[in-house]
């Protein structure tokens, strides 16, 4: 079984659409529970050094535009497999391919504006989590 805990972004675009509220009842609906959350803007360089793992990728700069362009709500959830159950919640990066119900079907667009990031192990959870967050943030 997996660690306890991962890490989520509610990405600008469903932001934009208004749907943290609806996004954030899929996740407690799904037996998450948020032990430390905020609503915050990335800077150009933040969403940089954040997404650098992927910086020799083509599609490096767009993300960084798309990921700095608005709002977010960066999260960490605790839950009994979390890492794994997070990622089926969310459903696959393309929403086109993601499963009824997930919230990636319901609220992403493309490839690039698909609503959520989802950490994709416990290291990179532990990673991108303690980005946003200390452990006195945590509760």
């Amino acid at each position: 079984m997996g660690g306890n805990k991962t890490f989520t972004m509610i990405k600008p675009d469903a932001v934009k659409k208004n749907a943290i509220g609806a996004i954030l009842k899929m996740i407690n609906d799904g037996g998450f529970r948020i032990v430390a959350m905020k609503y915050t803007k990335l800077a150009q360089s933040e969403a940089g050094a954040f997404y650098e793992v992927h910086k020799e990728r083509p599609f490096y700069g767009e993300l960084v535009d798309f990921m700095s362009s608005g709002p977010i709500v960066a999260a960490i959830l605790e839950k009994d497999n979390a890492v794994e159950d997070y990622r089926k919640l969310i459903g696959a990066t393309n929403p086109a391919d993601a499963a009824d119900g997930t919230i990636r079907k319901l609220y992403a667009t493309s490839i690039g504006e698909n609503a959520v990031h989802g950490a994709d192990s416990d290291e990179n959870a532990a990673r991108e989590g303690a980005f946003f967050f200390s452990e006195r943030d945590m509760h």
